[in-house]
């Protein structure tokens, strides 16, 4: 499986202006700036959207690992705080809450433990990520 979302940036780094888009079409022509990054403008900002990818896709798994164990969540929450210092994203930390009948603490740590080693996404955030280019420069 593969998904896809673009980014399209007109401009200088700090005057300019970008737009994203998902294949889902859940962010279209979706406004990010400096200003919606490092101030208070509107739009969303790089590291926003990697905080609500790992929230969402550790949650998920943690559902799954909880079913695995023969538990059935009510409700997960989690959220996810990234901390983006001299120009990398050097934390993202989760807190979670889950209503999980018939669970015990012991049990709920060990299936955290495991859906924190098995999220795609922090597996993403340890391993890095590659690039190729093409284009014309002028």
């Amino acid at each position: 499986m593969i998904r896809h979302a673009s980014a399209v940036w007109n401009g200088s780094g700090k005057e300019g202006n970008g737009t994203l888009n998902t294949q889902s079409g859940v962010l279209k022509e979706t406004q990010y700036s400096f200003n919606s990054r490092f101030a208070d403008g509107a739009g969303t900002n790089p590291e926003e959207l990697v905080a609500a990818a790992h929230a969402g896709c550790f949650t998920m798994k943690l559902s799954f690992v909880l079913g695995e164990a023969g538990f059935t969540p009510e409700r997960l929450e989690t959220k996810c705080d990234i901390t983006f210092e001299n120009g990398s994203i050097t934390q993202s930390h989760l807190t979670v809450k889950g209503t999980v009948p018939g669970i015990d603490e012991s049990k709920w740590q060990e299936a955290v433990k495991k859906a924190e080693q098995e999220c795609p996404i922090s597996k993403l955030l340890l391993n890095g990520t590659s690039v190729s280019s093409e284009g014309t420069l002028s």
